[in-house]
């Protein structure tokens, strides 16, 4: 019997979020009936006759069905073209940019952007002979100064931003995108799909570390690209396929480059993402509650969070998310009591990484931002990070005063 495992029964376009996430590629196994995608850990496959593919696949690196799977579903929450599943979220920016910059190129990235971000570009496209500059995103203005015509080629937009969660108006900035012939990306790590959709804003790509919430068990790491329809590779570029589109380029440097995602790494990471909806409400819902307890102690200098009023990008936020995401920031005044903070903890555990059901707490400056200590994206070094988990609030409440006080932030 002649089997494909990427058989579709069914057209999800109109769906809802987590029907979409739950079902789109992910029909039952037409061989078995399992409603579950199997994780097909293969390697290489049986040919029907030289060149005679059965459904497609002839190696691992260049098609799995489980990846298969996961990459028809990414596209569906995100509302792209297509999508490309890779072995971490760096090694989805880096075959995304390395597909839209050349020697002499310039990107424009945000003035306080993920460290592993900053250190790809910075240390690694660097001496390739690519240039970047560091901007505020949270003024388009900014952003239209910032381009150089003619070498200006990607604009990287992290919104909220790792970790002083600004906020970029996504629109916006792309209106300066197209009149300079340069890629829109936009990293919806801490956003997610389901709270915010930078392609239906007029992103070209989107870029996930599916580590973080998509995952949403801290047990896969793993990264995509999403592509949107008809998006373009830099004016005046051809692809190494010989076409112009984007999604040719990704996918040719996916395979070309074999920073794939495994097969058990694509299941684990799909079946994060089948409760994202119903993980990211208690997220957000949770983070409400930390924000607003931290903004009341007398101690806390000063609270991030996009969905307080006060914040600056409150307004963009409230327009273009569907709700303000799990991650807060807060500063202590010093960083002897930030680093205390972040010891005495004891529900939040001390560790990188975010967007995992358990909460996290960190010290960027000397954790997940310590690539960037000297340089223009350099965060203040009194400030805490949180990954605000689903747990019962009040035990998360509970436990931020006891480690203010053992700080010396008591009340």
């Amino acid at each position: 019997m002649t089997h494909d495992p990427l058989a579709q029964t069914h057209d999800w376009t109109d769906a809802g979020f987590s029907t979409r996430a739950i079902h789109a590629g992910q029909d039952p196994d037409p061989a078995t009936g399992a409603v579950v995608t199997p994780i097909h850990q293969v390697s290489t496959y049986k040919q029907d006759g030289v060149g005679g593919l059965r459904g497609g696949y002839e190696y691992s690196r260049s098609g799995n069905p489980t990846r298969d799977a996961l990459q028809e579903a990414l596209a569906a929450v995100e509302g792209g073209a297509a999508a490309f599943a890779f072995a971490s979220g760096l090694a989805a920016e880096d075959t995304l940019l390395r597909a839209i910059l050349r020697p002499g190129d310039h990107v424009v990235i945000p003035d306080d952007a993920y460290g592993g971000t900053y250190r790809l570009v910075a240390r690694v496209l660097g001496p390739w002979g690519v240039e970047h500059t560091p901007v505020d995103l949270s003024d388009p203005d900014a952003v239209l100064a910032a381009i150089q015509p003619g070498r200006t080629k990607a604009i990287w937009v992290e919104t909220p931003t790792n970790p002083l969660l600004g906020i970029a108006d996504i629109a916006a900035i792309t209106t300066h995108a197209r009149s300079a012939g340069a890629v829109l990306v936009v990293d919806n790590t801490f956003a997610t799909p389901y709270l915010q959709q930078p392609l239906a804003l007029g992103a070209d790509a989107v870029v996930h570390s599916t580590t973080k919430y998509v995952g949403g068990h801290s047990d896969v790491v793993g990264g995509a690209v999403v592509v949107a329809d008809g998006a373009q590779l830099p004016a005046g570029m051809q692809g190494p396929t010989g076409t112009t589109e984007l999604r040719d380029a990704v996918g040719f440097l996916q395979n070309a480059s074999g920073a794939v995602a495994g097969p058990f790494d694509a299941w684990l990471t799909l079946r994060g993402l089948k409760t994202l909806a119903v993980r990211m409400d208690r997220h957000v819902a949770n983070a409400q509650a930390v924000a607003r307890f931290l903004v009341e102690h007398p101690g806390v200098r000063e609270v991030l969070w996009p969905g307080l009023p006060e914040h600056p990008g409150h307004q963009v936020a409230a327009r273009q998310m569907r709700g303000f995401g799990g991650m807060v920031a807060f500063r202590t005044g010093s960083v002897d009591s930030a680093v205390a903070v972040c010891g005495a903890t004891q529900v939040f555990t001390l560790a990188e990484s975010l967007g995992g059901v358990e909460s996290l707490i960190e010290h960027p400056g000397r954790m997940t931002h310590g690539s960037v200590v000297g340089t223009a994206l350099e965060v203040p070094d009194d400030l805490v990070r949180l990954s605000v988990g689903i747990e019962d609030v009040a035990d998360l409440l509970a436990d931020l005063e006891q480690a203010l006080a053992a700080a010396g932030i008591g009340r």
